[in-house]
């Protein structure tokens, strides 16, 4: 009898046991660590901790021929892309990589581009930019000196450039994994990004008790709604977009008119009327939805970024902002 691909509850039910054997592996070697070296480094090393610990699990099961407890958990196996052969030892490793060092690689290297760019604007701002002493062994330390220095190659145009690019590249990788897992639900062929690049599939072992047909219908139906979601979800941030781009519009016709504050008598408080983005007078003074009050462009600027306020911290969206005329 032909072996049958897996369908999506085995491999979901395969995936979610995976899980629960690397969380009690972490967590062991989390306690180890924390116990022989000190909570300091231990807050220094755990995501690194957790990634050796994923490596483990992997190594000792998937690249080494052998089922995770997961698959053995549901019956099935992994195959290449041929769906006769079992993946060889390079592809099984590719995987490992795929599925556990490329997305700690790649966070850290988002994390480090968005600090290092959030400090360059705060020293250009006119803030003290304060390094932070590290050690050359601290974790991530080559990666940030890198980034470090691309950074710094940078001119300042370019520095403001990449700084919405990082937060769409982060937005897009949330948007890519969503749709991966629609798919997924369509299709029921790979329920990781890694699986799906490395060609990794599944097989039943054991035989078909019956037809899963309605299972898998249930699923597409799943996977339509999910990418309906999806939709929605991308068109009111679409939305959102049109109407920053429509709120810096506004601002670049109302950026040369004259201000009221320059007219003020030398009796009103230089510090009321001063904006704490800038540290200068407030020019077209802007309210945001709590009653705080900034200039048009520190304000719009600070928008683009973080939709939040930046004394209070209480979300808004940008089209809340009131430009407060002749104030």
């Amino acid at each position: 009898m032909p072996l049958v691909g897996a369908n999506q509850p085995q491999l979901i039910r395969s995936s979610q046991k995976d899980e629960y054997h690397q969380h009690c592996l972490r967590n062991n070697a989390n306690e180890a660590f924390q116990t022989l070296a000190g909570s300091k480094r231990w807050l220094h090393w755990r995501k690194e901790i957790q990634l050796l610990s994923d490596l483990a699990y992997y190594g000792l099961t998937t690249f080494s021929g052998y089922q995770t407890l997961g698959e053995e958990y549901v019956s099935i196996i992994q195959v290449d892309p041929t769906l006769r052969r079992v993946p060889s030892r390079v592809r099984r490793g590719a995987l490992v990589l795929l599925h556990s060092l490329f997305p700690y690689l790649l966070d850290k290297l988002l994390v480090c581009l968005e600090n290092e760019l959030e400090a360059g604007e705060e020293s250009q701002g006119g803030g003290i930019r304060t390094a932070a002493v590290a050690s050359p062994w601290s974790p991530g330390a080559w990666m940030r000196g890198w980034v470090r220095r691309a950074v710094g190659l940078l001119t300042e145009p370019q520095r403001r450039a990449c700084v919405p690019a990082v937060l769409a590249l982060q937005q897009g990788l949330s948007i890519l994994h969503r749709v991966h897992v629609a798919l997924f639900y369509i299709s029921g062929a790979f329920y990781h990004l890694g699986k799906r690049t490395a060609g990794v599939s599944y097989l039943r072992v054991r035989g078909v008790t019956g037809d899963d047909g309605d299972v898998r219908s249930s699923y597409r139906l799943l996977g339509g709604i999910s990418l309906m979601q999806l939709a929605l979800t991308l068109a009111l941030q679409l939305n959102n977009l049109r109407q920053r781009q429509r709120a810096r519009q506004e601002w670049r016709q109302h950026r040369n008119l004259p201000s009221r504050s320059q007219s003020l008598d030398e009796t009103d408080s230089p510090r009321a009327s001063r904006c704490i983005l800038c540290l200068e007078e407030r020019r077209h003074s802007t309210s945001t939805p709590c009653g705080h009050l900034f200039c048009w462009e520190c304000i719009t600027e600070w928008c683009n970024t973080k939709t939040e306020c930046p004394l209070c911290r209480e979300k808004f969206q940008p089209p809340r902002l009131v430009y407060l005329r002749n104030y």
